[in-house]
């Protein structure tokens, strides 16, 4: 079957990199990490253009600066340095498998990534090289789903297609109501009038300016990225 998308953008979270170990110890499965770059590298055969971003969340997420006494922004600093960490375990997994990748990083560390600059990130898009974008959009104050959507727009991705443990959109948390519901489709509009957290504001509101369409998908269920990027019927289309 032919890819409904060309060029795509996974937004990872980095909780999801846990896998089954308890907070607190390893930051990573390495189950997960290999599952996911298997997953990766099926679509990349297909001819699929694939750029990622992946939260931080399992090895530093900002702390209430009351409790730590980090303040805000040093915190947001702390986690874009965890994203680059992250970028390097998915990218060395990756080349392990046979992908050829490159990680571009919004803030210079030149000994272990590229300078983000778009033009070359595309560049390596076109010649089948995966792209993997750390330290989100170099700035505090904004999280790593803006900085998905703000590269995914920058690139001119086709989708944002947002793998998490959860298999969608739900009309409530499904983990704490039973009767809750997954939507198969559903308008922004919609989310924001439900108040249904897709992603944060920023990030959802620059997808609906720019007519961004996200995918919300189960990510843990091995063969569920080719089945969307097929356009299969799983998870739930934001358009």
């Amino acid at each position: 079957m032919l890819p409904k998308y060309k060029r795509i953008l996974l937004k990872l979270s980095g909780e999801a990199l846990l896998g089954d170990n308890p907070v607190n110890s390893d930051p990573f499965d390495p189950k997960i990490i290999e599952q996911y770059a298997q997953d990766i590298k099926q679509i990349t055969d297909l001819g699929v253009q694939v750029a990622i971003v992946i939260g931080g969340g399992n090895i530093y997420r900002g702390m209430n600066e009351a409790d730590s006494g980090i303040e805000r922004a040093h915190g947001d600093y702390m986690g874009m340095l965890a994203t680059v960490i992250n970028g390097m375990a998915m990218q060395a997994m990756l080349e392990k498998i046979g992908v050829y990748t490159r990680l571009q990083s919004a803030i210079k560390m030149e000994q272990i990534a590229e300078p983000y600059i778009r033009r070359k990130a595309m560049r390596h898009l076109e010649k089948g090289r995966v792209v993997i974008f750390g330290a989100g959009t170099g700035n505090p104050y904004f999280t790593t789903d803006t900085a998905g959507s703000l590269r995914a727009v920058e690139i001119k991705a086709d989708v944002i297609l947002k793998g998490t443990r959860v298999d969608g959109v739900y009309t409530a948390d499904p983990e704490k109501d039973k009767t809750a519901t997954r939507y198969e489709k559903i308008s922004f509009q919609d989310c924001i009038t439900n108040n249904l957290k897709v992603m944060d504001m920023t990030a959802f509101t620059l997808c609906m300016e720019n007519k961004l369409p996200i995918i919300v998908f189960d990510m843990n269920m091995p063969g569920n990225l080719l089945k969307v990027v097929e356009g299969q019927n799983v998870g739930t289309l934001v358009s």
